[in-house]
């Protein structure tokens, strides 16, 4: 209800069903007694939410979505941003050994991830979700840590389980895959449309066409 008082144009049902179920979990995730919000699962959200947004007809609609979205929840959508952004810049500069060792290691993001370790481990409050899974999937692509056990030990060294990771990874490339497949479609759509709308422009009406034909080119002979 919130968002949909924020933000009140239209949004495409492509984009606006799965904008909905999204925020309809997430609104649960947001009200667990044990949620804590963390610069990880702000990674995984605006990753899914770009992903999700990508090809959309206004950038500033997209941003103003995203606005009314995370606002919906009572939370900050510029933390958000700003958080990702730092993220993803640490993770550029890193490798999956300097990854799976942040604990032996000084610095801001760092220290944010030595607290979620603590947290998951029981001392504080932390609530696993789809979206932190997505955000440790994000730290492993932007520092190019190929190998399969780089995930395997981040996790245990974040105290996270690694089945129900793998288990959200999947439903994240399942979603990915299924939006790709719709916008094709839509893309497909709109082409045909517009293609069609041009032909009936080209062809001339019956009473355009009756118009020209005025018998001036054949004369009567008196």
């Amino acid at each position: 209800m919130n968002f949909l008082k924020s933000y009140k144009r239209p949004i495409p049902s492509i984009y606006s069903t799965v904008l909905q179920e999204l925020l309809v979990q997430q609104h649960l995730m947001r009200y667990k007694s044990t949620y804590q919000y963390d610069p990880v699962f702000a990674l995984g959200f605006v990753t899914v939410y770009d992903q999700l947004m990508e090809g959309y007809p206004s950038t500033e609609d997209r941003d103003a979505i995203f606005k009314s979205y995370v606002t919906a929840l009572n939370e900050d959508p510029e933390t958000y941003r700003a958080d990702a952004q730092r993220m993803e810049e640490w993770a550029r500069s890193q490798n999956g050994n300097l990854l799976v060792e942040f604990s032996s290691r000084d610095g801001e993001i760092e220290s944010i991830l030595k607290d979620i370790s603590e947290r998951a481990q029981g001392k504080g409050n932390f609530s696993y979700s789809r979206f932190f899974a997505v955000g440790l999937f994000r730290l492993l692509e932007l520092s190019n840590a190929t190998e399969p056990t780089v995930l395997d030990k981040l996790c245990a060294a974040l105290n996270i389980n690694k089945k129900s990771v793998d288990r959200d990874l999947d439903v994240y490339r399942n979603l990915l895959s299924k939006l790709v497949q719709a916008k094709e479609l839509l893309k497909e759509y709109i082409e045909r449309e517009k293609k069609k709308r041009e032909e009936r422009l080209e062809t001339p009406k019956p009473n355009e066409a009756v118009a020209k034909f005025d018998g001036s080119a054949y004369p009567l002979k008196h």
